[in-house]
């Protein structure tokens, strides 16, 4: 069947840096909580959201692996135009 979307998978600060890892982007626990805490204006680097059920930090595995597969590309896109 086409066109059917698989339902979010929601995970943690550990799984993410799990997800990260298998990506080849090794993170410690700091830098991950880091780019999930909330900066001085309120922003977080990575959507992280609090469960609230758990009360804990969440993110989407497919967001957050298309966030960086997205970075990859503009990253490619922009190298290209300047040649």
């Amino acid at each position: 069947m086409t066109g059917m979307k698989l339902p979010p998978c929601y995970i943690g600060l550990d799984e993410a840096r799990q997800v990260l890892a298998e990506m080849g982007v090794e993170l410690s626990p700091r830098q991950m909580k880091r780019a999930a805490d909330r900066d001085a204006r309120g922003h977080r680097k990575l959507p992280f959201f609090v469960d609230p059920i758990e009360g804990t930090l969440k993110i989407e595995k497919g967001t957050l692996a298309d966030i960086y597969n997205r970075l990859q590309v503009d990253a490619l896109r922009d190298f290209n135009n300047s040649c």
